[in-house]
Protein backbone atom coordinates (compact mmCIF):
# COMPACT_ATOMS: atom_id res chain seq x y z
CA UNK A 1 0.00 0.00 0.00
CA UNK A 2 1.68 3.70 -1.11
CA UNK A 3 1.81 5.83 2.12
CA UNK A 4 0.09 8.51 2.61
CA UNK A 5 1.18 12.09 2.85
CA UNK A 6 2.35 12.70 5.69
CA UNK A 7 0.45 16.20 6.43
CA UNK A 8 -2.66 14.11 5.30
CA UNK A 9 -1.53 11.57 8.05
CA UNK A 10 -2.21 14.19 11.11
CA UNK A 11 -5.09 16.19 9.33
CA UNK A 12 -2.89 19.86 9.26
CA UNK A 13 -2.29 21.94 6.23
CA UNK A 14 1.37 22.29 4.85
CA UNK A 15 1.60 25.95 6.89
CA UNK A 16 0.95 24.29 9.89
CA UNK A 17 3.34 25.48 12.65
CA UNK A 18 4.89 23.22 15.19
CA UNK A 19 2.51 24.17 18.02
CA UNK A 20 -0.47 22.92 15.59
CA UNK A 21 1.53 19.68 14.13
CA UNK A 22 2.02 18.69 17.96
CA UNK A 23 -1.67 19.06 18.93
CA UNK A 24 -2.66 17.29 16.01
CA UNK A 25 -0.35 14.27 16.95
CA UNK A 26 -1.49 14.07 20.35
CA UNK A 27 -5.05 13.88 19.48
CA UNK A 28 -4.61 10.63 17.01
CA UNK A 29 -2.04 8.81 19.20
CA UNK A 30 -4.48 9.86 22.35
CA UNK A 31 -7.30 8.15 19.95
CA UNK A 32 -5.33 5.00 18.85
CA UNK A 33 -2.40 4.46 21.29
CA UNK A 34 -1.63 0.33 21.51
CA UNK A 35 -1.76 0.85 25.56
CA UNK A 36 -5.43 1.15 25.19
CA UNK A 37 -6.32 -0.95 22.49
CA UNK A 38 -3.88 -3.86 22.83
CA UNK A 39 -5.49 -6.14 20.22
CA UNK A 40 -6.86 -3.50 17.90
CA UNK A 41 -4.23 -3.72 14.72
CA UNK A 42 -5.79 -0.93 12.57
CA UNK A 43 -5.46 1.81 15.54
CA UNK A 44 -1.56 0.43 15.78
CA UNK A 45 -0.82 0.94 12.35
CA UNK A 46 -2.63 4.26 12.68
CA UNK A 47 -0.44 5.30 15.89
CA UNK A 48 2.46 3.91 14.13
CA UNK A 49 2.07 5.91 10.93
CA UNK A 50 0.55 9.23 12.92
CA UNK A 51 3.97 8.98 14.96
CA UNK A 52 6.17 8.66 11.56
CA UNK A 53 4.72 11.63 10.65
CA UNK A 54 5.07 13.47 13.81
CA UNK A 55 8.58 12.45 13.83
CA UNK A 56 9.49 14.09 10.19
CA UNK A 57 7.36 17.33 10.43
CA UNK A 58 8.40 17.97 14.24
CA UNK A 59 12.03 18.79 12.58
CA UNK A 60 12.47 21.15 11.17
CA UNK A 61 15.40 19.68 8.83
CA UNK A 62 13.57 16.98 7.60
CA UNK A 63 10.37 18.86 7.24
CA UNK A 64 11.92 20.91 4.68
CA UNK A 65 13.96 18.17 3.06
CA UNK A 66 10.32 16.14 2.84
CA UNK A 67 8.56 19.21 1.62
CA UNK A 68 11.11 19.67 -1.04
CA UNK A 69 11.78 16.04 -2.21
CA UNK A 70 8.47 14.09 -0.43
CA UNK A 71 9.70 10.74 1.12
CA UNK A 72 12.84 9.97 -0.89
CA UNK A 73 14.39 13.11 0.92
CA UNK A 74 13.60 11.75 4.19
CA UNK A 75 14.68 8.26 3.37
CA UNK A 76 15.84 6.59 6.41
CA UNK A 77 15.16 9.37 8.91
CA UNK A 78 11.65 8.02 9.78
CA UNK A 79 11.41 5.37 12.45
CA UNK A 80 10.83 2.64 9.98
CA UNK A 81 7.86 1.08 12.65
CA UNK A 82 9.73 2.42 15.86
CA UNK A 83 7.52 4.78 17.51
CA UNK A 84 8.85 4.07 20.75
CA UNK A 85 10.70 7.62 21.17
CA UNK A 86 7.66 9.58 20.02
CA UNK A 87 5.40 10.14 22.78
CA UNK A 88 5.55 6.52 24.24
CA UNK A 89 3.69 7.22 27.20
CA UNK A 90 0.27 8.35 28.26
CA UNK A 91 2.22 11.11 30.24
CA UNK A 92 3.92 12.71 27.55
CA UNK A 93 0.46 12.89 25.73
CA UNK A 94 -1.23 14.59 28.73
CA UNK A 95 1.70 16.51 29.39
CA UNK A 96 3.89 19.44 28.37
CA UNK A 97 2.73 22.84 26.86
CA UNK A 98 -1.45 22.79 26.47
CA UNK A 99 -1.39 19.72 28.41
CA UNK A 100 -5.09 17.91 28.66
CA UNK A 101 -7.04 21.12 27.99
CA UNK A 102 -5.50 21.58 25.06
CA UNK A 103 -6.58 17.71 23.76
CA UNK A 104 -10.58 18.54 25.28
CA UNK A 105 -10.06 21.47 23.28
CA UNK A 106 -9.53 19.68 20.09
CA UNK A 107 -12.50 17.45 20.49
CA UNK A 108 -15.06 19.67 21.52
CA UNK A 109 -13.61 23.22 20.50
CA UNK A 110 -11.23 22.40 17.51
CA UNK A 111 -14.39 22.37 15.03
CA UNK A 112 -15.24 25.97 15.84
CA UNK A 113 -11.88 27.24 15.69
CA UNK A 114 -11.14 25.38 12.49
CA UNK A 115 -14.06 26.86 10.87
CA UNK A 116 -12.97 30.68 12.19
CA UNK A 117 -9.88 29.95 10.43
CA UNK A 118 -11.01 28.99 7.23
CA UNK A 119 -13.77 31.85 7.35
CA UNK A 120 -11.05 34.03 5.56
CA UNK A 121 -10.90 31.96 2.50
CA UNK A 122 -10.57 29.06 0.62
CA UNK A 123 -7.24 27.03 0.15
CA UNK A 124 -6.24 26.66 -3.44
CA UNK A 125 -6.05 22.54 -4.68
CA UNK A 126 -3.03 21.02 -4.70
CA UNK A 127 -1.97 19.95 -8.65
CA UNK A 128 -0.08 16.84 -9.77
CA UNK A 129 2.27 16.55 -12.57
CA UNK A 130 3.78 13.22 -13.92
CA UNK A 131 7.09 13.51 -14.77
CA UNK A 132 9.14 10.79 -17.18
CA UNK A 133 13.33 11.21 -17.07
CA UNK A 134 16.25 9.07 -18.60
CA UNK A 135 18.14 6.57 -16.28
CA UNK A 136 21.04 8.57 -16.69
CA UNK A 137 19.36 12.30 -16.23
CA UNK A 138 18.39 10.45 -12.76
CA UNK A 139 22.08 9.56 -11.84
CA UNK A 140 23.57 13.23 -12.55
CA UNK A 141 20.56 15.21 -12.40
CA UNK A 142 18.97 17.80 -14.89
CA UNK A 143 16.63 21.09 -15.86
CA UNK A 144 12.83 19.83 -17.54
CA UNK A 145 10.57 22.29 -18.54
CA UNK A 146 7.16 21.84 -17.92
CA UNK A 147 3.80 22.68 -18.99
CA UNK A 148 0.68 22.71 -16.61
CA UNK A 149 -2.70 24.65 -16.29
CA UNK A 150 -3.76 25.82 -12.74
CA UNK A 151 -6.25 28.50 -11.82
CA UNK A 152 -4.60 32.37 -10.72
CA UNK A 153 -6.06 34.71 -8.89
CA UNK A 154 -8.24 37.03 -11.26
CA UNK A 155 -7.01 40.22 -12.89
CA UNK A 156 -10.01 41.99 -13.59
CA UNK A 157 -11.34 41.47 -10.14
CA UNK A 158 -7.59 41.53 -8.47
CA UNK A 159 -8.78 38.32 -6.51
CA UNK A 160 -11.70 39.77 -5.01
CA UNK A 161 -14.16 37.92 -7.15
CA UNK A 162 -16.55 41.60 -7.60
CA UNK A 163 -18.18 44.09 -5.15
CA UNK A 164 -20.27 44.42 -2.52
CA UNK A 165 -18.55 41.17 -0.39
CA UNK A 166 -20.63 40.37 2.90
CA UNK A 167 -21.01 37.68 4.91
CA UNK A 168 -22.76 34.46 4.30
CA UNK A 169 -26.14 34.86 5.93
CA UNK A 170 -26.47 30.65 6.27
CA UNK A 171 -23.46 30.70 8.09
CA UNK A 172 -22.72 34.04 9.42
CA UNK A 173 -19.11 33.72 8.21
CA UNK A 174 -17.87 30.75 9.58
CA UNK A 175 -18.06 28.60 6.20
CA UNK A 176 -19.86 25.66 8.34
CA UNK A 177 -23.37 24.98 9.30
CA UNK A 178 -24.18 22.72 11.94
CA UNK A 179 -26.59 19.56 11.05
CA UNK A 180 -27.82 17.17 13.64
CA UNK A 181 -29.73 17.02 16.94
CA UNK A 182 -28.33 16.95 20.46
CA UNK A 183 -24.84 16.60 21.98
CA UNK A 184 -23.84 15.00 18.42
CA UNK A 185 -23.91 17.17 15.83
CA UNK A 186 -21.80 17.47 12.33
CA UNK A 187 -20.44 20.48 10.86
CA UNK A 188 -20.56 20.50 6.81
CA UNK A 189 -19.63 22.95 4.47
CA UNK A 190 -21.89 25.76 3.99
CA UNK A 191 -23.94 25.29 0.61
CA UNK A 192 -24.78 29.16 0.35
CA UNK A 193 -21.09 30.11 0.13
CA UNK A 194 -18.91 27.10 -0.14
CA UNK A 195 -17.25 27.00 2.97
CA UNK A 196 -15.55 30.51 2.46
CA UNK A 197 -17.61 32.79 5.10
CA UNK A 198 -18.63 35.25 2.84
CA UNK A 199 -20.94 36.24 -1.02
CA UNK A 200 -20.59 38.40 -2.98
CA UNK A 201 -23.32 40.87 -4.98
CA UNK A 202 -22.24 41.57 -7.74
CA UNK A 203 -20.11 38.76 -9.11
CA UNK A 204 -17.02 39.60 -11.28
CA UNK A 205 -17.47 39.23 -15.02
CA UNK A 206 -14.38 37.07 -15.89
CA UNK A 207 -14.23 34.72 -12.68
CA UNK A 208 -18.36 34.93 -12.21
CA UNK A 209 -17.72 35.51 -8.15
CA UNK A 210 -14.82 32.91 -7.68
CA UNK A 211 -11.48 35.38 -7.97
CA UNK A 212 -9.44 32.86 -9.65
CA UNK A 213 -9.13 31.92 -13.95
CA UNK A 214 -7.54 29.20 -15.16
CA UNK A 215 -4.13 29.67 -17.09
CA UNK A 216 -1.51 27.64 -18.90
CA UNK A 217 2.30 28.26 -17.46
CA UNK A 218 5.47 26.67 -18.05
CA UNK A 219 8.14 26.62 -15.66
CA UNK A 220 11.82 24.94 -15.77
CA UNK A 221 12.08 22.46 -12.78
CA UNK A 222 15.53 21.25 -11.55
CA UNK A 223 15.56 17.74 -10.72
CA UNK A 224 18.58 16.68 -8.02
CA UNK A 225 20.82 13.61 -9.03
CA UNK A 226 19.87 10.39 -7.13
CA UNK A 227 15.52 10.62 -7.55
CA UNK A 228 13.94 7.18 -8.59
CA UNK A 229 10.61 6.39 -9.67
CA UNK A 230 8.04 7.54 -7.55
CA UNK A 231 10.50 10.47 -6.04
CA UNK A 232 8.16 13.66 -5.49
CA UNK A 233 9.28 17.27 -6.08
CA UNK A 234 6.98 20.25 -5.14
CA UNK A 235 6.94 23.56 -5.39
CA UNK A 236 4.89 25.45 -3.11
CA UNK A 237 2.25 28.05 -4.27
CA UNK A 238 2.53 26.36 -7.55
CA UNK A 239 -1.27 24.77 -7.33
CA UNK A 240 -4.10 26.84 -7.93
CA UNK A 241 -4.91 30.04 -6.54
CA UNK A 242 -6.64 30.22 -3.10
CA UNK A 243 -10.37 32.02 -3.46
CA UNK A 244 -10.96 34.71 -1.09
CA UNK A 245 -7.30 35.75 0.15
CA UNK A 246 -7.30 31.67 0.87
CA UNK A 247 -3.11 30.41 0.33
CA UNK A 248 -2.27 28.78 -2.97
CA UNK A 249 -2.05 24.81 -3.74
CA UNK A 250 1.37 23.25 -4.63
CA UNK A 251 2.17 21.51 -7.27
CA UNK A 252 3.53 17.81 -6.69
CA UNK A 253 5.91 16.81 -9.59
CA UNK A 254 6.40 12.60 -9.34
CA UNK A 255 9.19 11.27 -11.11
CA UNK A 256 9.28 8.17 -13.16
CA UNK A 257 13.00 6.82 -14.37
CA UNK A 258 13.03 4.89 -17.67
CA UNK A 259 15.09 1.50 -17.32
CA UNK A 260 18.15 0.99 -18.57
CA UNK A 261 19.31 -1.76 -21.17
CA UNK A 262 21.90 -3.05 -19.01
CA UNK A 263 21.38 -1.71 -15.55
CA UNK A 264 19.10 -2.84 -12.89
CA UNK A 265 18.69 -0.20 -10.01
CA UNK A 266 18.06 -0.97 -6.07
CA UNK A 267 17.17 1.98 -4.43
CA UNK A 268 20.85 3.57 -4.72
CA UNK A 269 22.15 0.32 -6.20
CA UNK A 270 23.25 -0.78 -9.01
CA UNK A 271 23.35 -4.07 -10.73
CA UNK A 272 25.53 -5.13 -14.00
CA UNK A 273 25.87 -8.33 -15.82
CA UNK A 274 29.00 -9.08 -17.20
CA UNK A 275 30.02 -11.92 -19.13
CA UNK A 276 33.91 -13.74 -19.23
CA UNK A 277 35.63 -16.15 -20.94
CA UNK A 278 36.57 -19.87 -19.38
CA UNK A 279 39.68 -18.82 -19.82
CA UNK A 280 39.84 -15.44 -17.91
CA UNK A 281 38.02 -17.18 -15.43
CA UNK A 282 40.87 -19.61 -14.33
CA UNK A 283 43.72 -17.57 -15.18
CA UNK A 284 42.58 -14.25 -13.67
CA UNK A 285 42.31 -11.34 -15.47
CA UNK A 286 41.96 -7.64 -15.76
CA UNK A 287 38.70 -5.76 -17.62
CA UNK A 288 36.59 -2.98 -17.94
CA UNK A 289 33.22 -2.64 -17.24
CA UNK A 290 30.98 0.95 -18.08
CA UNK A 291 29.52 2.75 -14.95
CA UNK A 292 26.41 4.82 -14.78
CA UNK A 293 28.56 7.90 -14.48
CA UNK A 294 29.43 6.80 -18.57
CA UNK A 295 33.31 6.28 -18.25
CA UNK A 296 34.78 2.64 -17.73
CA UNK A 297 36.20 1.08 -14.80
CA UNK A 298 38.98 -0.88 -14.59
CA UNK A 299 37.93 -4.02 -12.43
CA UNK A 300 40.14 -7.27 -11.27
CA UNK A 301 38.88 -10.78 -11.91
CA UNK A 302 40.85 -13.32 -9.48
CA UNK A 303 41.93 -16.17 -10.97
CA UNK A 304 39.51 -19.06 -10.55
CA UNK A 305 36.67 -16.58 -10.27
CA UNK A 306 33.02 -18.82 -10.46
CA UNK A 307 29.96 -18.28 -12.74
CA UNK A 308 27.64 -15.80 -10.16
CA UNK A 309 30.42 -14.34 -8.31
CA UNK A 310 29.58 -10.52 -6.82
CA UNK A 311 32.02 -8.14 -7.11
CA UNK A 312 31.28 -5.03 -5.04
CA UNK A 313 32.60 -1.58 -6.51
CA UNK A 314 32.06 0.70 -3.72
CA UNK A 315 30.47 4.27 -4.10
CA UNK A 316 30.15 3.16 -7.66
CA UNK A 317 26.21 3.12 -7.63
CA UNK A 318 23.71 6.45 -7.13
CA UNK A 319 24.10 9.79 -5.26
CA UNK A 320 21.61 9.99 -2.52
CA UNK A 321 19.43 13.24 -2.85
CA UNK A 322 21.00 15.95 -1.07
CA UNK A 323 24.31 14.08 -0.37
CA UNK A 324 27.92 13.75 -1.47
CA UNK A 325 27.45 9.90 -0.64
CA UNK A 326 26.37 7.04 -2.76
CA UNK A 327 24.81 3.34 -3.47
CA UNK A 328 27.37 0.62 -4.66
CA UNK A 329 27.48 -0.81 -8.28
CA UNK A 330 27.58 -5.12 -8.15
CA UNK A 331 29.06 -6.49 -11.02
CA UNK A 332 27.65 -10.52 -11.52
CA UNK A 333 30.34 -12.36 -13.15
CA UNK A 334 28.82 -14.73 -15.94
CA UNK A 335 31.48 -17.42 -17.65
CA UNK A 336 30.57 -17.92 -20.59
CA UNK A 337 31.06 -21.20 -22.19
CA UNK A 338 31.86 -21.46 -26.28
CA UNK A 339 29.05 -22.46 -28.61
CA UNK A 340 31.33 -23.82 -31.22
CA UNK A 341 34.76 -24.93 -30.96
CA UNK A 342 37.12 -25.68 -33.74
CA UNK A 343 39.18 -29.15 -33.79
CA UNK A 344 42.34 -27.86 -32.37
CA UNK A 345 40.20 -26.14 -29.58
CA UNK A 346 38.68 -29.45 -28.74
CA UNK A 347 41.76 -30.95 -28.67
CA UNK A 348 42.91 -28.53 -26.18
CA UNK A 349 39.91 -28.54 -23.95
CA UNK A 350 40.00 -32.52 -23.75
CA UNK A 351 43.86 -31.92 -23.20
CA UNK A 352 43.03 -29.85 -20.16
CA UNK A 353 39.94 -31.87 -18.95
CA UNK A 354 42.52 -35.05 -18.20
CA UNK A 355 45.18 -32.53 -16.80
CA UNK A 356 42.12 -31.75 -14.01
CA UNK A 357 41.00 -34.83 -13.77
CA UNK A 358 37.63 -33.93 -14.31
CA UNK A 359 35.04 -36.91 -13.08
CA UNK A 360 32.28 -38.44 -14.40
CA UNK A 361 30.87 -38.63 -11.05
CA UNK A 362 30.75 -34.96 -9.52
CA UNK A 363 29.45 -34.22 -5.71
CA UNK A 364 26.66 -32.74 -5.37
CA UNK A 365 27.21 -29.05 -4.10
CA UNK A 366 25.03 -27.29 -1.69
CA UNK A 367 22.35 -25.39 -3.55
CA UNK A 368 22.75 -21.56 -3.76
CA UNK A 369 19.96 -19.17 -5.06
Amino acid sequence: MAKRDYYEVLGVSKTATQDEIKKAYRKIALANHPDTHPNDKEAEERFKEASEAYEILSDEKKRRNYDQFGFAGVEGAAGAGNYSNVYRDFSDIFGGAGGFSDIFESFFGGGRRGASARSGGRAGSSLRYELTIDFNEAVTGCKKEISFAHKVKCETCNGTGGSGRRTCPTCHGSGQVARGSGFFQVATTCPTCQGTGSIVDNPCSSCHGSGTTRKSEKLMVTIPAGVETGSRLTLRGKGDAGENGGPDGDLYIFITVRDDKYFVREEQDVYLQIPISFSQAVLGTDIYVPTIDGTELKVAIPAGTQSGKILRLKGKGFPYINSSQRGNMYLKIVVEVPRHVSLKGRKLIKELADELGESERPTPMEYED
